[in-house]
């Protein structure tokens, strides 16, 4: 069998785990019950319970966006410092993440620990339709499909706009620094485009490998979104709108089997792999034995389809409901292409070259349509990936220096 044949074949097994993790969820593991049978205690903690168990103190905030969906954001601050820095920084997730992927690194490499330790005031996001974020002020995410009609485009839209309002009135601040990885990045790009005024309420924004076209992604990920591109409506039919929510038969299996250290290093390290690409050594089997508990976690099925679109189209633009959907939504038989001529925010962008998620090639396709770039970094590490900006252990001296050296540029002490 070919290796294209093979992936083929694994990534449709994987689909259809996915399809059935939808249909059954387990609720009934305590975590008393998982911590007998041994899960690494970091899996069982949320964002404020897991930044306290290593020393740090977090609040929980509540935003609503203007279409009534209902996000958790936390506020962390650092272990030492008296004083903090002006203004605000806010850190994003990127896709089927949220806010704790920035801490399953730990102390030394999560780069929510590493900000906030720098004496940012540091405000960590989740975007609707993850855990922390699957709640509307009237709709009901298992019982309205409604509430899962969304895509990246009302991310950008809507709960971009919200974080930054929130953060801006809770500090007093006229402008913060937007930090964005991946979707993160990409629905910041998104807000500039359609909100006009929001971009100027940023000194900075940093893109850690911003999420726009697909270029050169891996054959896996490929795969994962033409499926999803050409199924979306088969899966609604069947009353499937969720991605990968919390709780999943395939996530409670992903944290049960890669608690063990042989399993986390030789088989649940290389979905990553697969998916994105290899760098051996990079992300620490401990970290590997954390992540799973909050990754993938939840996103609309639309959202997956809507990357499987942009992989056949020469621009960023939004969501393509076929020619009749688009002529009642955009008056327009094609989606939109999204303006990038708005974003005048000053813009700094680091990448790896070794990224088959947002590859080199989609960044310098951006930077091209983009009017104020200050810099894009190329991580100098030749393997540096996609998933190493979370989780890699070398964080702290790959990508924290570049990050640190324009927060301070356009921040107060």
């Amino acid at each position: 069998m070919s290796s294209k044949v093979y992936i083929t074949f694994c990534v449709i097994l994987l689909s259809i785990a996915v399809i059935l993790s939808n249909i059954l969820k387990l609720t009934t593991i305590t975590k008393e019950s998982k911590r007998s049978l041994g899960y690494h205690e970091d899996t069982l903690l949320n964002f404020t319970e897991l930044s306290a168990r290593y020393g740090y103190s977090s609040e929980e905030h509540t935003v609503v966006t203007e279409d009534g969906y209902v996000l958790t954001m936390f506020r962390i601050n650092g272990r030492k410092c008296t004083k903090l820095k002006r203004p605000p920084v806010i850190l994003m997730h990127g896709l089927l993440q949220s806010s704790d992927a920035w801490l399953d690194a730990g102390p030394d490499a999560g780069l929510a620990y590493l900000i906030s330790d720098a004496c940012y005031d540091l405000w960590v996001g989740n975007q609707r339709g993850n855990y922390y974020s699957r709640r509307h002020l009237r709709l009901d995410p298992d019982r309205d499909p409604e509430f899962w009609e969304f895509s990246k485009d009302q991310i950008g839209l809507y709960d971009v706009p919200a974080t930054i309002d929130y953060v801006l009135k809770n500090t007093n601040e006229k402008k913060m620094n937007y930090i964005g990885y991946s979707q993160g990045g990409g629905t910041y790009l998104i807000m500039c485009s359609e909100r006009p005024g929001y971009c100027e309420k940023a000194n900075v924004f940093i893109g850690l490998a911003p999420a726009t076209i697909g270029i050169r992604m891996s054959m896996a990920l490929q795969v994962v979104l033409h499926m999803a591109r050409l199924f979306e409506e088969l899966l609604t039919a069947i009353n499937i709108y969720e991605v990968s929510p919390k709780g999943s038969l395939m996530e409670e299996f992903l944290v049960f089997f890669c608690r063990y250290r042989l399993p986390a290093k030789f088989i649940c390290g290389n979905i990553l792999a697969l998916l994105d690409s290899s760098h051996p050594g990079s992300i620490k089997e401990e970290t590997i034995r954390k992540l799973y508990a909050h990754f993938p976690v939840g996103t609309s099925v639309r959202t997956i389809a809507h990357y499987g679109q942009i992989l056949l189209a020469d621009h960023f633009q939004k969501y393509d409901y076929g020619k009749r959907g688009n002529l009642k939504i955009y008056q327009a038989v094609k989606p939109p292409i999204y303006n990038f001529s708005a974003v005048t925010v000053p813009f700094v962008t680091l990448y790896g070259r070794n990224d088959k998620m947002v590859s080199k090639e989609s960044i310098l396709w951006l930077i091209e349509k983009l009017p104020n770039v200050l810099e894009a970094f190329e991580v100098s590490d030749p393997l540096w990936n996609h998933f190493d900006v979370a989780y890699s252990q070398f964080t702290k001296k790959m990508i924290f220096p570049k990050i640190i050296e324009y927060l301070e540029r356009f921040s107060i002490s």
